[in-house]
């Protein structure tokens, strides 16, 4: 996807298909997934790509080692 307004709205698509399917293991999938995309945009307000898992998830958790960044 292009951006993250367009991600959120097809997860929000997602989520009525998979609750009217009753699929409710994708429904709590798909709403976590739409909480932190909703967060990142407010913490990045200014900042409209598309984050990767690996962005969603230092968002959440700074100190992991996956997400150390070394200045030369």
């Amino acid at each position: 996807m292009k951006s993250i307004d367009e991600h959120i709205a097809k997860d929000e698509s997602e989520i009525k298909t998979a609750k009217a399917e009753g699929n409710q293991a994708k429904v709590r999938h798909l709403e976590e997934e739409l909480k932190e995309l909703k967060e990142f945009k407010e913490h990045h307000p200014g900042d409209d790509h598309d984050p990767t898992s690996l962005e969603m998830y230092c968002e959440n958790n700074p100190d992991a080692a996956e997400c150390r960044v070394y200045d030369d």
